[in-house]
């Protein structure tokens, strides 16, 4: 009997099986954004168990866990390995339709070349024989088996880049490069943890941080130092964008009451968060980097969990926060005055495809082809069918042979089959729309499309300097 991952896997026609086969399968990973650990990176880290390296960190997982009555002590607290790991097998079967089923025996086919079924009577043979392979399987191993060929980890402002600078050490093919991500600059609304926070930066930074000055000098001095680390993005996690108007003088009175310990109003932190979103486009556009924004999360919604574990372990969703006009707003402030930087923008509701991919064509031209892309499906709308949408849209309305392509956006090493699944995925509705006639039978220029936004258009979209070996 053919096994569940076979070749041609998801690809459903002669012509979608060439366009994979001949064109995409080959082409290396241009990882964009992730928030995989760069230290784990630097010192080339060995997992200790199957749990470890499968399960970890991965909340995706850990969702379909709970909501299949595992315990949380089996997810995220103090079971086994063997324990936790034996959880999700048991789980596993009950993913059926949730794409967490066939990233799964993605990963297990990918990483450990096993083809069985994941589920409670296999569990004992995967963990004896993906055990066996895990002294060979270290993250710089990984990354060279999956022909990564760059990574744009995601890192705070006032985080170290010492871990950066080991890693520039260390001759890696892949290269790796830090994205500038200053979220908690903007959270005045907490100043309980905004005024720890600021403290480490000014600790980074080498400088004291009484004023809103003092704040925009320590967080330019590290988007300089970024910059001098190679890094050339920039990214926003934000509920929609921010565009209220607000003086420097009305900046500095929200920052300094922060300061005090008073917090900002929604109204104060809108204000204040659009001020700083400005200065932050206007930073990218003078140093020629391209700024993400993802947009429509609505995170930490279970408090007493939140308490509990923190943030980003599986317990937030898709919220619907009206995006068109506070966008448009954003994107025309920094474009009036000619600073408009490059762009990639994500939503997390799908309802808003059209809307996000509509206003990307608003502020193209002039710097690159694409300048202002419609980003890939991101967290909830990574799989087949959201891909799908995301793609269907962008087609409608832009240009697909603009687009930049897939991002792993996950914190597990394991998840590198997602740009396999993501390349399947858009050779399969390629690969039929030929078939059926609705585009050329022309494969080199299908092909060329695909390769393009395989990995093509990102390389010279992003400009980063990768090692020979992947820029031919």
């Amino acid at each position: 009997m053919r096994p569940f991952i076979h070749d041609d896997f998801l690809l459903h026609s002669a012509a979608a099986c060439d366009l994979y086969h001949g064109f995409a399968k080959a082409e290396p990973i241009y990882d964009y954004h992730c928030h995989l650990s760069a230290a784990q990176i630097a010192d080339n880290h060995a997992f200790a168990d199957l749990a470890e390296i499968w399960l970890g960190g991965d909340h995706y997982k850990w969702r379909a866990m709970r909501a299949n009555g595992i315990d949380e002590r089996l997810c995220t607290g103090d079971a086994s390995p063997r324990e936790k790991f034996d959880a999700w097998c048991a789980t596993v079967p009950a993913t059926l339709r949730n794409p967490l089923y066939h990233w799964s025996h993605l990963e297990l086919k990918r990483c450990f070349g096993l083809d069985l079924a994941i589920n409670p009577a296999n569990a004992g043979e995967i963990w004896r024989r993906a055990e066996a392979q895990l002294g060979g399987l270290t993250v710089q191993r990984i990354l060279a088996v999956n022909r990564v060929a760059l990574i744009c980890t995601t890192d705070d402002p006032a985080d170290s880049l010492e871990t950066h600078e080991r890693i520039r050490g260390l001759g890696l093919t892949t290269r790796v490069y830090p994205t500038f991500r200053p979220d908690r600059a903007l959270g005045v609304d907490d100043p309980a943890a905004f005024n720890p926070w600021l403290e480490r930066l000014g600790g980074a930074a080498r400088m004291g941080i009484r004023t809103l000055d003092d704040l925009l000098a320590a967080l330019q001095g590290r988007h300089d130092d970024f910059h001098a680390f190679g890094g050339r993005l920039s990214d926003h996690g934000l509920e929609c964008a921010l565009s209220e108007p607000c003086t420097p003088a009305a900046a500095a009175a929200i920052f300094a009451a922060a300061r005090a310990g008073r917090a900002a109003t929604p109204e104060e932190r809108a204000r204040y968060g659009s001020f700083l979103m400005l200065e932050f486009g206007r930073w990218d556009a003078r140093r020629g980097w391209t700024k993400q924004l993802h947009l429509g999360a609505l995170r930490n919604n279970n408090r007493r969990r939140f308490a509990q574990h923190g943030a980003d372990s599986g317990f937030d969703s898709i919220g619907d926060f009206p995006q068109a006009r506070p966008l448009a707003h954003y994107l025309d402030a920094l474009e009036q005055t000619n600073e408009l930087p490059q762009m990639v923008i994500y939503n997390l509701n799908p309802a808003d495809n059209y809307v996000i991919a509509t206003m990307a064509g608003n502020f193209q031209g002039g710097s690159a082809p694409g300048k202002i892309q419609f980003g890939s499906g991101w967290w909830f709308l990574d799989q087949k069918e959201a891909m799908e949408w995301q793609l269907n849209a962008l087609s409608n309305l832009g240009l697909l042979s603009r687009f930049v392509g897939m991002l792993t956006d996950s914190r597990s090493f394991m998840s590198y089959p997602r740009h396999e699944y993501f390349r399947r995925v858009l050779c399969n509705l390629l690969g039929a729309e030929m078939e059926r006639g609705e585009l050329p039978l022309d494969r080199e220029m299908i092909g060329s499309l695909v390769r393009n936004v395989c990995f093509g258009n990102a390389r010279r979209f992003f400009g980063l300097e990768l090692d020979p070996h992947f820029s031919a």
